[in-house]
């Protein structure tokens, strides 16, 4: 099981790729909606923003009311930030779990 701290670092790293890739993201997605990645074994959460392709205001604790959701353990979280674990397979299989709107869920597909 990862740690607290290493979930942290895998949605630090995960903001910063976005970022590098928000340039090109800004071009094709126009969308500001509030995240929030729940960590179903260690029983936390972090929220923040995804606006322009960037995750940004990254804090501890959960957002009931975010638009986009995350819900993974917390091998899983690390695991799709490194790169281990496929996206569309981790969803599709019930690894991990993403509540959003149907057009959001088609931007997001880009941006990932």
């Amino acid at each position: 099981m990862a740690t607290v701290d290493e979930c942290r670092a895998a949605l630090q790293k995960l903001a910063e790729r976005l970022s590098a890739k928000a340039t090109e993201a800004r071009e094709k997605l126009d969308f500001d909606r509030s995240l929030a990645c729940r960590v179903t074994d260690l029983e936390v959460a972090f929220h923040g923003r995804l606006k322009d392709g960037q995750i940004t205001d990254l804090q501890d604790g959960d957002d009931p009311r975010a638009k986009i959701k995350l819900t993974s353990s917390s091998d899983d979280l690390v695991a799709l930030v490194n790169g281990e674990l496929h996206v569309m397979s981790a969803w599709t299989s019930g690894r991990i779990k993403i509540e959003a709107g149907m057009l959001d869920m088609l931007k997001l597909r880009k941006l990932l």
